[in-house]
């Protein structure tokens, strides 16, 4: 019989420190595709995360964790950005902003890939404020971090629509 590490080291992080993984595996009906990684090493410390996607637009792209790690009706069943504190829509080193603000990716072309590499202080892969099961979602426009003086700009930062979505679920442990 084989037992995952994953409940193990969910129950164990906090006292031997084990990393806790995560993943997101993007992929739409137009070709655009790509991975998040996300990575805490303790309790309460930062989570790294690491994107990389292709097929986007030249430009930036609002990226976001949503509420929900629905897909049922596409990226739209992911809600609204996640949330939990009730704060208002921001950068991701504001400090009003949703836990799930990650700011704007930068595409340098659909046939190039798309990098981001962030370390999130808000967002957790540990607790009731885990964001596995959520959503992670990057919108067809630039992401106006709540400063575009419009009602959208507190709530969404104007990023536009949904293009490229992904439930957040946990990663296989690696071999050592």
């Amino acid at each position: 019989m084989k037992l995952s590490l994953i409940p193990l080291c969910v129950l164990a992080h906090s006292a031997v420190g084990c990393a806790l993984n995560a993943v997101a595996v993007f992929k739409n009906d137009q070709g655009a595709h790509g991975v998040a990684s996300f990575s805490q090493e303790k309790t309460h410390g930062p989570t790294t995360i690491h994107v990389e996607v292709w097929g986007l637009p030249e430009g930036n792209h609002g990226i976001h964790v949503h509420e929900y790690g629905d897909l049922t009706e596409g990226c739209n069943s992911t809600l609204a950005h996640y949330n939990p504190f009730n704060k208002t829509h921001g950068g991701p080193t504001d400090e009003e902003r949703h836990v799930g603000d990650l700011g704007n990716i930068y595409s340098p072309g659909p046939d190039q890939s798309a990098v981001l590499d962030i370390t999130a202080d808000l967002i957790s892969l540990h607790g009731k404020y885990s964001v596995v099961g959520r959503g992670m979602l990057i919108h067809s426009g630039e992401d106006d971090l709540g400063r575009g003086g419009s009602p959208l700009s507190n709530t969404t930062g104007n990023a536009g629509g949904r293009f490229l979505c992904a439930p957040i679920g946990w990663a296989a442990p690696k071999a050592n």
